[in-house]
C-alpha cells in the first residue's frame, strides 16, 4: 500500500485547496420592478421571469 514519505508542508495544503472557497450568490436585477434575485429565479415581488409572468405577484 503507498504511504507518503513526508508530510506535506501547509503552503503544498492550501496551494491545494485554494479553489474550495465559498463564492458569493450571483446576483441580477429584475428588468420589471428592478429587485435584485439569483439568476434563473422568478421575481419574488412582480412574478416575471423570461419577459413573462409566470407567478401571480405575491402582494395581490
Amino acid at each position: 500500500m503507498a504511504v507518503p514519505k513526508r508530510k506535506h508542508s501547509n503552503s503544498r495544503t492550501g496551494k491545494r485547496r485554494a479553489h474550495d472557497g465559498l463564492k458569493p450568490k450571483n446576483l441580477t436585477v429584475c428588468p420589471k420592478c428592478s429587485t435584485s434575485l439569483p439568476t434563473h429565479v422568478v421575481c419574488p415581488k412582480c412574478g416575471y421571469y423570461m419577459s413573462r409572468v409566470v407567478v401571480p405577484p405575491a402582494d395581490e
